[in-house]
This record gives structure tokens, sequence and C-alpha cells, in this order.
């Protein structure tokens, strides 16, 4: 499902992701209209942006918020032209039950990479953008990642932008093992037992952005 008062960018949207072979059940063009068609259609996936009528400031990704409390583990992909951090921390707090993104609209114009963060986030995984993380990041480090060496902090960082173990090493220059292996010393570090199975690379990320513990 789409949510976006630009009526050109919605339209584009819609083109794209019928391309792509994604089906959108329904687009709207505000916030109020966003959470009625979410009752109605109980789509897999909501894309929205953060301004929307009637005063487009935040509503669309106060509307994300109140649709990841009244459907949990519904995925959300929040496009904006800024980072809203107070809105966007909450949200990304909830990862843990299920798929979230905050992309800037930039990245709309890689058509892959932007097809490549919908079909991560519907499977239950993150994409953030690079400019969100390193606003996040502003809050500073709690304690267990000081435990963390710079290159497991850059590891950390790549997870955090939703990339792959395969992506990671590119852009790290790292074999897949490599990865691997720092990935599981996070993990450690960071007290997340295997028992936690898949969702640790979630919460690895929610530690890294200090966002576990805010209201």
């Amino acid at each position: 499902m789409l949510a976006e008062d630009s009526v050109l960018l919605r339209e584009g949207l819609i083109r794209l992701l019928d391309a792509a072979g994604l089906e959108v059940v329904a687009a709207v063009d505000e916030a109020e209209g966003l959470l009625r068609a979410a009752e109605e259609h109980r789509p897999e996936l909501v894309i929205t942006d953060v301004r929307m009528p009637p005063t487009h400031t935040d509503e669309g990704l106060r509307a994300a918020l109140v649709l990841r409390r009244q459907q949990p583990g519904l995925a959300v992909l929040v496009l904006s032209q800024y980072v809203e951090e107070r809105y966007a921390a909450q949200l990304l707090a909830s990862a843990a039950t299920g798929g979230v993104g905050y992309l800037l609209k930039d990245r709309v114009a890689d058509v892959a990479e932007f097809i490549d963060a919908l079909r991560r986030v519907a499977s239950g995984g993150t994409a953030l953008d690079p400019e969100v993380v390193a606003q996040l990041l502003l809050r500073g480090n709690s304690d267990p990642l000081e435990r963390l060496t710079p290159r497991e902090h850059e590891v950390l960082q790549l997870m955090a932008e939703g990339r792959s173990n395969a992506g990671i090493g590119q852009a790290l220059v790292l074999s897949e093992g490599a990865v691997g292996k720092h990935i599981g010393n996070i993990f450690t570090k960071l007290d997340l037992s295997p028992a936690e199975g898949d969702h640790r690379r979630v919460l690895a990320v929610l530690q890294f952005l200090k966002i576990r513990s805010l209201p």
C-alpha cells in the first residue's frame, strides 16, 4: 500500500512497483486515508511519505507508528526528504516485530536499490538510509558498543543500512567468511544469544542506534 500526496511521485511509484511485480492494493494521498485503507486491505507492506496533508509536517510517519501498534508485524517503509529523528527512532524501535525502513527520496532514483530495500523490509529486515544512521548515531554509544573494535563498528553500521553479508564484504573488501566472523563477535559482545535466532541482526542494529530504551 502506498501513501504519497504528490500525484506525480505516487503514480510513478505505482508504475515502478507494478513493473517489479509488486501489487499495489491501494494508493492514498493523506494520513487518515492511509489508516482507513490499511484497515480495509491489510497490506503486507506500507510505503509512506512523512509529510502529508493537512499540515504537511509528520502525519505520514505518525500514521505509520499507529499502524505498527494496530497491526504488529506490518512492514513499513518511510520515504522522506529529511530525517525526522524523534519519530524515526520510535518507528525503528519496533523493528524486532517486523520489517521497517527509512529512506530519503533521493534513493528512489536507484530503482534496483529501492526495490531491493522494499523486498528486504517486506521479509522482516531493515533498510536505513546512511544519513538516518548518521543522525541517530549522534545519540552516542551505549556501554556494550564500547566493546566492539573499529572494524566491528564498520560492519555493524553497514548492517544498520540493511546490507547483506555479501554487501558488507564488498564495501569493506572482506570475504563473506570474515564478515560472518565479525558478525558473530558482534553478537557475542552485545550479549545476543543464538536463542534469539534471526532477530539477533535486528537487535544488534537497535543497540547500535540506541533506540531500544526509547519510550
